[in-house]
């Protein structure tokens, strides 16, 4: 008797203790949001000054502030770089670092040699523009590269999710399959997708979301075919192949684009490069001679 007593008891406190505990497990996950970052390295010199250094950038861009239009473009961008632990506020710091930073050095490398007055005015213009600048353009080539990657990855992931689901696997563990097999940007984005939809998120939120940090040619036809398949009941195999030969289709044509600008972009080291040292090599015994013969004569 004291032993039925004892399970019931501990019955009614797991059944009451569960809705807590559900909300543990779900707190539990989106504290684990994202990707976790490596592991720390032992603590150095040349780690603590850069920390000094985010943590300066940080305080000036909190300090300094700027538009909320500005800051949401560059949160656009720091997503689609995949940095996605750095704040805009740090990146509008190290603007304003790099804008005093590196005139300051140009200054002092400067005023210690023959240098005139107005060039080194104008050097340190260009160095303030410079320092301004670099920042953003760093993010913007990087999210830039990795969108890239990502819509030339997108072919392959397409022909996966065509033999998974064919072979009777839902989209869901298909998804699953597909952010296991890929590593690199893509694998991140089906990962963080995928975790989103465990936070609780539907699979079109999840996919919106996903398009929201992939805005790409590739990425919104992928998702448009996957709502156009769910909401209307089609087979999304047949539908993921049929992306897939488009797919292949506009990357044959961006190759083959890519392939007709290149006698146009070699064009300029040709002009500037190789031709003057055509010139000197060919002209340059015929003008010796020329001016030989002349001078004999």
């Amino acid at each position: 008797m004291l032993v039925i007593l004892v399970l019931g008891v501990s019955f009614v406190a797991a059944f009451a203790a569960l809705p807590r505990l559900r909300a543990i497990e779900r707190v539990d996950q989106i504290a684990a949001y994202g990707f976790p970052g490596e592991a720390a390295p032992p603590a150095e010199a040349s780690h603590a000054v850069t920390g000094a250094v985010q943590s300066l950038a940080h305080r000036l861009g909190a300090f300094f502030g700027g538009r909320k239009r500005g800051l949401s473009a560059l949160r656009h961008d720091l997503i689609a770089a995949g940095l996605y632990d750095v704040s805009p506020v740090t990146i509008v710091g190290y603007r304003i670092l790099g804008t005093v930073a590196l005139p300051g050095l140009f200054l002092w490398t400067g005023s210690s040699g023959a240098i005139a007055s107005g060039t080194l005015v104008l050097g340190t213009l260009v160095m303030a523009g410079l320092g301004w600048m670099a920042p953003v353009t760093i993010v913007r080539r990087r999210a830039r590269g990795r969108l890239e990657r990502i819509d030339y990855e997108l072919p392959e992931l397409v022909d996966l999710l065509v033999v998974t689901v064919e072979s009777g696997l839902g989209f869901s563990g298909s998804m699953q399959i597909a952010a296991e097999r890929f590593s690199g940007p893509l694998g991140d984005e089906l990962r963080l997708a995928l975790q989103e939809q465990a936070m609780g998120l539907s699979n079109d939120q999840a996919l919106a979301n996903l398009l929201g940090r992939v805005d790409t040619e590739g990425m919104r036809s992928f998702v448009r075919s996957v709502r156009q398949g769910e909401s209307l009941g089609v087979s999304i195999g047949q539908i993921m192949r049929n992306l897939a030969d488009e797919m292949r289709k506009r990357r044959q044509a961006a190759a083959e684009e890519r392939a007709q600008k290149a006698p146009i972009k070699i064009l300029f080291p040709l002009v500037a490069l190789i031709f003057p040292a055509i010139f000197v090599v060919l002209l340059v015994p015929a003008v010796l001679s020329f001016t030989s013969t002349m001078g004999g004569g």
